[in-house]
C-alpha cells in the first residue's frame, strides 16, 4: 500500500509540473486557438482519456505481482499526469474553459490540412465514442477480476493506446500549432513502442 499511495502522490506531483509547463515553459503560439478549435478539443479530451489510463495503471499496480506490468503501469500513470497537466495548462494560458459546450470528439470532426473531409464528418453526435476508452463494465472487471488482472490490463491498455495514437494522430491532420503537435507526436512514438512492449508482455503470461 505505501508503494501505491507513493505512485499516486508522484503522478499528482507531475500533474502539476505539467500544468506549470504548459502554461510557462512553452512558447505562445503565434494564433491563439479558439475554443472550438482541434487544438483546444484534443487538449479537453486527450485529458479524459489520459485520466483513465491512469486509473487502469493505479489498479494494476496495487492487484499485480508482475513486476515488469507494475513498472510499465508506473510510467503510464506518471508521463500521462504530466502531459495532462500541460494541456490543462495550454488551456489556462488560451484563456479558454476547460470544458467544451460542444459533445467531445467534435473536433475530429474537422476537415484536415489538405481538405480532407472527416472519417466521422457525417457520424451524429451520439455516435462519437472516444477511441479505445474502456466500458464502465470493462473497468469493473479489471477491479474485481482475480487471477486474469495482468491480462485484462494490458489488452484493454493495449487498445486504449490504440486509440489514443488514432487521437494524437488527427490533431496532427488538423493543426500545426508547434507546441500541440510536438507533444501529439510524442504520444504517438511512446504509446506504439508501449503497444509493442505490452504484446510481448500479454504473450508471456
Amino acid at each position: 500500500m505505501p508503494q501505491v499511495v507513493a505512485a499516486v502522490l508522484a503522478a499528482v506531483l507531475l500533474l502539476i509540473a505539467g500544468i506549470f509547463l504548459g502554461r510557462l515553459v512553452f512558447p505562445v503560439a503565434p494564433s491563439t486557438p479558439s475554443t472550438t478549435s482541434a487544438e483546444a478539443g484534443f487538449a479537453r479530451d486527450m485529458q479524459v482519456h489520459h485520466q483513465q489510463a491512469i486509473e487502469m495503471s493505479m489498479i494494476i499496480r496495487e492487484k499485480s505481482n508482475n513486476e515488469e506490468i507494475r513498472t510499465l503501469a508506473y510510467d503510464i500513470a506518471t508521463a500521462q499526469g504530466q502531459q495532462a497537466g500541460q494541456m490543462y495548462g495550454w488551456l489556462t494560458m488560451w484563456k479558454l474553459p476547460q470544458a467544451s459546450a460542444e459533445p467531445s470528439m467534435t473536433w475530429m470532426m474537422q476537415p484536415t490540412l489538405d481538405g480532407s473531409p472527416s472519417d466521422m464528418g457525417s457520424a451524429p453526435h451520439s455516435e462519437m465514442v472516444m477511441p479505445g476508452l474502456a466500458t464502465f463494465e470493462q473497468m469493473e472487471e479489471l477491479r474485481t477480476s482475480t487471477d486474469s488482472s495482468d491480462a485484462i490490463f494490458l489488452k484493454l491498455m493495449i487498445a486504449h493506446h490504440t486509440g489514443g495514437v488514432e487521437m494524437a494522430q488527427a490533431l496532427l491532420d488538423r493543426s500545426t500549432n508547434e507546441v500541440v503537435t510536438s507533444l501529439a507526436e510524442r504520444m504517438v512514438r511512446t504509446q506504439k513502442s508501449e503497444m509493442t512492449y505490452m504484446k510481448e508482455l500479454l504473450a508471456a503470461l
